[in-house]
Parts: structure tokens; C-alpha cells; sequence
């Protein structure tokens, strides 16, 4: 069970605050976004993520969990179809807190509190694909150390660029060899040749 907050409850004692809670996380799920004060939706925040966190385990026993606070079963049903399915790429930071102006009766810090259901952000889908494209290749990229006959010269400074390492088909007869030595020429050596 988790420990008590220290200082003033909400609503004076702890089955109160324990309703309110369950009132408002409720309406959270219903209407997706909840205006109240500050406090509340601190205290809010991480009791709904716990929620939507059984919501995404979609079994019975988190069904009945769930059912422990949230008493509407329309809502709970909305919460597990609608609602989980849309966070299932996203860990954790379900819910977003924005602050705005203090309520005009007494002046009392007042929030909105709002699930965020827009996708994972795209930089983390282009690093997720740039990692599966990574270990995709990186076995057919994997090639057997150059031998010393087999090994190319590389001018000091630069890097072997992987067109330019040596194939692992040798050529089979000393003719082939030729052909494709004259083949491999730099071009460099070309232009001076036109000259």
C-alpha cells in the first residue's frame, strides 16, 4: 500500500480524498481533459497513470483493479478499448498537467489535467526504425579480415570506404586479375591520361 502523502488531505479525510480521487479520475477518462485546482491534479496524475497502466495489461484481474476505483463500467470499458490502445507505444507520461490562471472566486491555483494521446513523438519512430535498420545490416556487413596478400593500401589520413575493401571472391586465373585491375584504376590516373 502505498504511503500517505504527508500534510493536509483532500477533502479533510483519507475515505474523502480516496472519492475524490476516484471521481476525478473517472471524469479524466470520460472527457480526456478535467479542469481543477493544482493540488488535485498533482495528486491526480500519478493515480491515474497507475490506472491506464492495469488498462494496458488487458486481463481480468486488471479489469477488476480498475474496477476497485473507477465505478462506472462504460468508462472502465472505454478506458481499456480506447484508451489503452492508444498509449501502447508509450511508457509511462500518460497524463499532461498545463497550468493556467488562478479561479476568479477565490484565487486558487487552477490546471488542466489532460491524457496525451497524440503518437509517440516522430524523432523516437525515426530512431526506433534507424535501430531495426542498424541490426538488420549489420550482419551482411560483417566480412572476413584482409589476409596480408589480400590487403589494400589506404593513404595515411583517410578511412577505407567499404566499395574499396577487398572482395572475399578472388579472382580465380591471373587473367581475370588484370581485367579487373585495370578495371579498379583510379580515376585520377584518367584524368591525367586525357591531359
Amino acid at each position: 500500500m502505498p504511503t500517505p502523502t504527508k500534510g493536509p488531505r483532500l477533502g479533510g479525510g483519507p475515505a474523502h480524498e480516496k472519492l475524490i480521487l476516484a471521481n476525478l479520475a473517472t471524469q479524466l477518462f470520460e472527457h480526456r481533459s478535467i479542469t481543477t485546482t493544482e493540488a488535485k491534479a498533482k495528486r491526480l496524475r500519478p493515480h491515474a497513470e497507475k490506472l491506464i497502466s492495469f488498462a494496458k495489461k488487458g486481463d481480468l484481474a486488471s479489469r477488476r483493479q480498475v474496477m476497485k476505483t473507477v465505478r462506472d463500467k462504460s468508462v472502465v470499458h472505454f478506458l481499456f478499448t480506447e484508451i489503452a490502445p492508444a498509449m501502447a507505444e508509450r511508457n509511462g507520461g500518460y497524463t499532461r498537467i498545463v497550468k493556467i490562471g488562478p479561479r476568479k472566486g477565490d484565487n486558487a491555483p487552477m490546471a488542466v489535467i489532460q491524457l496525451v494521446m497524440e503518437p509517440v513523438s516522430a524523432k523516437q519512430g525515426v530512431v526506433r526504425e534507424a535501430e531495426q535498420v542498424a541490426a538488420a545490416t549489420a550482419p551482411a556487413e560483417e566480412t572476413p579480415a584482409a589476409t596480408g596478400a589480400e590487403a589494400t593500401e589506404v593513404e595515411p589520413g583517410t578511412v577505407a570506404q567499404p566499395d574499396t575493401l577487398p572482395d572475399a571472391d578472388a579472382p580465380a586465373t591471373a587473367d581475370e586479375g588484370v581485367e579487373l585491375d585495370a578495371a579498379e584504376a583510379d580515376p585520377s590516373d584518367e584524368k591525367k591520361d586525357q591531359a
